[in-house]
């Protein structure tokens, strides 16, 4: 159950993220709202989801994965570049995540 939350937390909070870009620094009203609601929904998911997982997998996992989706939105959507470096980069946190996951279960 706590990965189906955390799951749930990182979708709002991708989405939180892409309504925070449309918002235009808060001058679109509608945009604005979406974004408070998806954070507050993605906070609570991300509060139940520590019932059942550790903290430290938690916010790797929510932080970790957030960043992956919102910069391929941000490539795909907002026609943003970006660098080898920063593909590199991007794979130096998919692998702390995914040791981190491995460490975890390992002595969980």
């Amino acid at each position: 159950m706590g990965w189906l939350w955390l799951f749930i937390a990182i979708f709002f909070e991708f989405a939180g993220t892409l309504a925070m870009k449309y918002s235009a620094g808060f001058s679109n009203l509608l945009p604005s709202i979406v974004m408070f609601a998806c954070y507050a929904v993605s906070f609570t998911c991300l509060n139940f989801s520590l019932a059942y997982l550790k903290v430290s997998l938690v916010y790797a996992m929510w932080s970790g994965v957030g960043i992956i989706l919102i910069t391929l939105a941000g490539t795909l959507l907002f026609k943003e570049q970006i660098t080898l470096a920063g593909v590199f980069w991007i794979v130096v946190i998919v692998a702390g995540v995914v040791g981190l996951n491995f460490s975890q279960s390992a002595h969980g």
